[in-house]
C-alpha cells in the first residue's frame, strides 16, 4: 500500500515539475486538466485508506472504521469541516473507551 502512495506523490511532483517544462497548449488539454484536479483527491482517498485499515504490515478492522464512517456520514449532511473531525474523534475515542474494538 505505502507503494502506492509513494508512486503517486512522485507522479504528483513530476507532474508539478513538468508543468514548468511543458508548452502552456499541451497543459490546457481537457484531459490535462481532468487529470491534475483528480490526482490530489485519489492521492488523499489513498492515504486515508491506509491510515484507517493498516497496521504494520497488516490490514487490521478497529475503532478507526467507525470514526470514518461517523465522518462520512457527516460529510453527507453537510456538516462543517470541524464538526465531522470533532465526531470522527469523538466516536472512534468512545468506541476504544467502552471496550468494543481496539
Amino acid at each position: 500500500m505505502w507503494m502506492t502512495v509513494i508512486v503517486a506523490s512522485l507522479g504528483t511532483y513530476l507532474e508539478k515539475l513538468l508543468g514548468y517544462l511543458l508548452p502552456h497548449s499541451f497543459l490546457e488539454r481537457e484531459s490535462i486538466r481532468r487529470m491534475t484536479g483528480l490526482l490530489p483527491v485519489s492521492l488523499l482517498a489513498a492515504l486515508v485508506v491506509v491510515q484507517t485499515f493498516a497496521v504494520e504490515a497488516a490490514v487490521s478492522i478497529d475503532a478507526r472504521l467507525i470514526g470514518l464512517t461517523v465522518a462520512f456520514i457527516a460529510l453527507l449532511l453537510r456538516a462543517p469541516f470541524i464538526v465531522v473531525v470533532l465526531l470522527a474523534a469523538v466516536s472512534t475515542a468512545l468506541i476504544r473507551w467502552i471496550g468494543w474494538l481496539p
